[in-house]
């Protein structure tokens, strides 16, 4: 569903609007991955909710150790209770393929062990993290996110990725400026099969660039091929020297015989341009966090 409010309307409203939503539900269970939008979302569902509430993460080889013990420690300090499931994508029939369909597939998985976990804990409602930005590019998680009568606050109150920056910073989230990130899936070419090795390779590739101070970026898989993409801005320092060999040289340990840097720097869903043109109906919504990939 597309969602559009007036242009009049301030943020505080639209705000307000979000935790009416949250108020009105009595209880959730919330697709939680510990990113930007997750974070809002279950902070604002505890303050509507209290303890009606608690926040599940899937774990599986596509979703670093990283993101999953920021995740924890969010629920910790927020004192909600966290239940972490197993979801194996590469267990879905098909989804080691890598079809266009392939968020489809971990999603629908993904939301039946959740409203399993809800029913379990006597709450009737799933709400997920897409905003009113997921309503752009091919994301076809949103066919499941309505299939499985799951919830989507943010985009209900027209919140969209700069509102919800705007107002975690404001409440004292630190994960208002934090990057933007999809399952390790997401970095795949359509077509191309995925291993728990190549996901093992694109972590590790990542997790070297983050380690020398770069923020928002991907490690494509081409084969044996690695495509990084990071913000224009900082393509002077990915280009001295230093940090040209290192990486090389790093990327040849982990596997990849070439590297390369996209000249268009970070984008999301750039593996989606190699598509003739987005299904008709096929919603939105892709990556583990349903959000940016």
């Amino acid at each position: 569903m597309e969602i559009r409010q007036p242009m009049e309307e301030s943020l505080a409203a639209r705000r307000e609007r979000l935790f009416r939503i949250l108020s009105e539900l009595g209880g959730a269970a919330v697709a939680f991955s510990g990113g930007v939008d997750s974070s809002f979302l279950l902070w604002s569902a505890k303050r509507a909710l209290g303890d009606k509430l608690i926040a599940v993460t899937a774990r599986s080889c596509s979703f670093p150790q990283r993101e999953l013990d920021e995740a924890r420690a969010f629920c910790a300090k927020e004192g909600i209770r966290h239940f972490v499931c197993d979801s194996e994508e590469l267990d879905i029939e098909g989804f080691s393929e890598n079809p266009v369909n392939r968020c489809y597939l971990c999603k629908n998985e993904l939301f039946t062990k959740i409203w399993a976990i809800a029913r379990e804990n006597g709450v009737e409602a799933v709400i997920e993290g897409s905003n009113t930005d997921d309503e752009g590019d091919y994301r076809p998680g949103l066919q499941a996110v309505r299939e499985q009568g799951v919830l989507s606050p943010l985009r209900e109150a027209g919140l969209g990725k700069a509102d919800i920056r705007a107002l975690s910073k404001a409440e004292g989230l630190s994960t208002w400026n934090k990057q933007s990130f999809a399952c390790l899936s997401s970095r795949f070419v359509y077509g191309e099969t995925i291993t728990e090795k190549k996901l093992g390779m694109v972590d590790r590739a990542e997790q070297l660039l983050l380690d020398l101070g770069f923020t928002q970026l991907r490690v494509r898989i081409h084969g044996d091929i690695a495509r990084i993409e990071i913000d224009p801005a900082e393509f002077p320092k990915i280009m001295t020297a230093e940090n040209r060999e290192r990486i090389y040289a790093r990327f040849k340990e982990i596997g990849f015989s070439y590297t390369a840097l996209d000249l268009l720097g970070y984008r999301t869903g750039s593996m989606n341009e190699t598509l003739p043109a987005p299904p008709a109906g096929a919603g939105t919504a892709c990556g583990k966090p349903l959000g940016e990939a």
